[in-house]
């Protein structure tokens, strides 16, 4: 005799049809009401809800795609190294802002890390049908294939697209000359007079707009010209800039580093040289992330609202996608967080 016990059968899933005898219509009404059709009684609309709950009845997406085209699916793009990707704070805040909007709709959000092996993979996924739009984050200036996919479907990008012929995408940005330039000031405040900056990438929007901002604060107080030297966005980065800026041999009583990663390494190298923060040079940065809360000492910074970028764009990517007139520039407001190291 076998112990074995017979494998339990799984109960058939809810149909479409099922429904429809459930709530006393027909296949093509509970059909129409799934599809949010507006040719539908009240009547019609609260039977089938109702026969939906009862029965736990789960639309077919992929049928649903057919019926209006739409995948309810939206892709988050990083054309950015893997490795970048997750030691960055910024991607991770907002995805979640992102994520955060997206899980109150009927679309879900699928994180694309654009291959680097084969660059165009990503861009035949998302011209393929695959997805209803794309949110694009960290856009370089000489990825223009981004820009030409905005004429395609419905795209967002997370910061300023350097291209000419990107006037008219959407992108949600801080105004980052107005951030550089703000907390620049707050080292010419402190009397620091021998500037210098850890700038981001030259081809990146955020890094040449930083650069211009901290350039304005130095003009505008009559100070010398600044050192300059160009890190991405990185810790490592930040270390080898303030390397740099050191091994020069000019005087220096006030730095801006255009990022806290930046900062935090090069904190590591003035400490290493036995240089005290703020004690013989002052230090601001933008980010109020992990690296400036946690550098020693807690950096003076600009906070971002990074997960309201992301939820923003996820919100104006869904108002595109259904043919709705969007501002193609939003701006949100910055903050300046004083700890006290410039």
């Amino acid at each position: 005799m076998s112990t074995e016990t017979a494998p339990t059968e799984r109960p058939a899933a809810p149909t479409l049809e099922g429904v429809a005898a459930e709530a006393g219509v027909s296949r093509s009404t509970v059909s129409r009401v799934i599809n949010g059709s507006p040719k539908v009684t009240p009547e019609a609309i609260a039977a089938v809800e109702a026969a939906v709950r009862r029965l736990g009845y789960v639309p077919n997406r992929a049928a649903r795609s057919l019926a209006s085209r739409r995948t309810e699916s939206v892709a988050l793009v990083i054309p950015e190294n893997t490795a970048k990707f997750f030691a960055d704070p910024y991607f991770a805040s907002v995805v979640q802002g992102a994520a955060m909007f997206l899980a109150d709709t009927s679309y879900t959000l699928t994180l694309l890390i654009a291959s680097e092996t084969d660059p165009q993979k990503t861009r035949r996924y998302l011209q393929g049908g695959n997805v209803d739009g794309a949110l694009v984050l960290s856009h370089h200036s000489d990825d223009r294939s981004y820009v030409e996919l905005a004429r395609q479907i419905p795209v967002v990008f997370g910061g300023r697209p350097l291209r000419e012929e990107a006037s008219s995408a959407c992108y949600v940005d801080v105004d980052n000359v107005v951030a550089a330039r703000t907390i620049t000031e707050r080292l010419v405040a402190r009397g620091r007079t021998r500037l210098a900056t850890i700038a981001g990438p030259a081809d990146m929007a955020a890094g040449i707009d930083r650069l211009a901002g901290f350039r304005q604060a130095v003009e505008a107080a009559g100070l010398p010209e600044p050192l300059v030297e160009h890190g991405d966005f990185t810790p490592a980065s930040g270390a080898e800039a303030m390397s740099r800026l050191l091994d020069r041999g000019a005087e220096v009583d006030g730095i801006f580093a255009a990022s806290a990663q930046m900062a935090s390494g090069a904190l590591n190298v003035l400490r290493e040289r036995g240089i005290g923060v703020p004690d013989q040079v002052g230090m601001v940065t933008i980010d109020n992330d992990y690296f400036a809360q946690n550098a020693v000492p807690p950096l003076t910074t600009i906070e971002q609202p990074t997960a309201a970028v992301g939820a923003r764009m996820a919100e104006e990517l869904l108002r595109l996608i259904d043919d709705e007139r969007v501002p193609p520039v939003t701006m949100l407001p910055t903050s300046v967080v004083e700890r006290g190291s410039e």
